[in-house]
């Protein structure tokens, strides 16, 4: 009786746990980022997050108004120390202890805070003495919620996939040697010790629209296609991108000794548009992308990656809204999920049960394949002119006589306007620059055009894709 028991309450055991990681597997969350100015308030926006059948959200900050919003809802919360307190933290428990008692304290346990993000993407931030601190930061973060005797908050910290030095084949994945084993290495510790995560932004549209030639749209967007790759050193098979990219840092890991941290994707997304170099950036790839993954990580029993088949991906998706002052080119403030009006910008149910058949049909695709013509580059209309001067200077500087026709007597000298001579060093500078990474953004005082701005004998140079 005793010895037949054993294997039974193994059996339970297991069916417990198979149980609670497809409930875990269940909980697709979003990102709500508020660089924008139009965003509905933080109680609307709560409300649009329940209408999209989040089960989670995560916040780059910990927003008083936006964590009172939450109380009382079943949403999950992340929240997130700003990347510039952490150096001071990292030295300062006191610092650390006050920080925890005001922005999570007054919130907790009535908003469910669960994880708390010490920085975002800091291993990818130039400057690098931030770098060394992020770890202590973490510790002394953590500590300090110990202190106010909350217990259930994981730490950790979101890398973007440049954490990697190497990432193909899959089981060569590497972290850089710069950061491998004088931040990583005790970050890992850390992240084992405490039972948290790695949290990672995985973004196949990026490795894809780099090397749309050699890398296949559909194994980049999750979709059931004929393409695969076998890794020839781990013999485990890909059907697409974004498992390979996983894999990478899974291996990484374990290279470093640590095979059995959890992995969490802290954003994944596609851009429903972009500038007019931006391939790809479109509607239907991006419903495609989001809904294909969102299939993946709600999938009961739950898929993993073929490194780690059946295990939960916890999961973000990026973003709620398209975030029209974000920073960078087009595709930047065109990831959410919602306009900033809360109207969908395409039909997307995170919960995953919808069936195909059920949603719209999506506008077709129209830039999957590079823009044939001249894209020219051109100040923006109403952009600061002090900005502007500063940007020309620039763009005269670089390159071989960039602004010859701009001076005094050249075929592009009048009209003699800053607006004017900005355009044509702008356009100029990017046709020299774009293919050795140049790009036409300027610190948003830039947009791309189609339109030929060229007049009389003045020739504006274009960027060929």
């Amino acid at each position: 009786m005793q010895l037949g028991l054993v294997p039974l309450l193994i059996l339970l055991f297991c069916f417990i746990i198979s149980i609670s990681s497809a409930e875990f597997s269940g909980k697709v969350g979003v990102n709500y980022g508020q660089l924008g100015n139009n965003l509905p308030s933080p109680s609307e926006s709560v409300k649009l997050i329940q209408t999209l059948k989040a089960k989670r959200v995560k916040i780059y900050d910990a927003n008083p108004k936006i964590l009172k919003a939450l109380q009382n809802t079943d949403l999950q919360v992340s929240i997130m120390v700003p990347n510039e307190l952490i150096n001071n933290i990292s030295s300062n428990q006191t610092l650390a202890d006050q920080w925890v008692r005001s922005n999570v304290v007054p919130f907790y346990p009535h908003t469910l805070i669960r994880y708390l993000l010490v920085g975002n993407e800091i291993l990818s931030a130039p400057d690098k003495s931030i770098w060394f601190n992020l770890v202590p930061a973490m510790r002394k973060i953590k500590h300090a919620l110990k202190t106010h005797g909350i217990t259930k908050v994981k730490v950790g910290t979101p890398s973007a996939m440049d954490v990697l030095e190497s990432s193909f084949p899959p089981s060569n994945g590497t972290f850089r040697s710069d950061i491998s084993g004088s931040v990583i290495k005790p970050m890992l510790k850390f992240l084992f010790k405490t039972k948290s995560f790695f949290f990672i932004d995985v973004y196949t549209y990026f490795p894809w629209s780099s090397d749309p030639t050699n890398i296949d749209l559909g194994y980049a967007l999750l979709e059931p296609t004929n393409v695969t790759y076998t890794d020839p050193v781990s013999g485990l098979t890909y059907h697409n991108l974004f498992d390979q990219m996983v894999d990478a840092l899974i291996f990484a890991m374990k290279r470093l000794g640590y095979p059995d941290i959890r992995v969490w994707i802290a954003e994944t997304g596609w851009p429903s548009g972009g500038d007019y170099d931006q391939i790809g950036a479109n509607i239907h790839n991006a419903a495609i992308y989001n809904r294909n993954v969102i299939k993946k990580f709600t999938a009961k029993p739950p898929v993993g990656t073929p490194a780690r088949p059946g295990v939960v991906l916890p999961s973000f998706i990026f973003a709620l809204y398209n975030e029209n002052t974000k920073p960078g080119p087009s595709t930047e403030r065109n990831f959410g999920l919602l306009y900033p009006n809360g109207s969908n910008v395409y039909q997307i149910d995170l919960t995953g049960r919808m069936p195909e058949s059920e949603f719209k049909a999506l506008p077709p695709a129209t830039n999957n394949k590079p823009y044939p013509g001249p894209i020219w580059c051109l100040a923006k209309k109403g952009a600061n002119k002090t900005a502007v001067a500063e940007a020309l200077s620039y763009a005269c500087s670089q390159g071989n006589k960039t602004c010859d026709p701009i001076q005094p007597g050249g075929k592009c000298f009048k009209p003699n306007s800053l607006a004017q001579h900005a355009s044509y060093a702008f356009s100029a500078y990017w046709a020299q620059f774009r293919k050795a990474g140049g790009s036409c953004n300027f610190g948003g005082l830039a947009v791309q055009t189609i339109k030929d701005p060229s007049y009389g004998s003045c020739k504006f140079p274009g960027a060929k894709l």
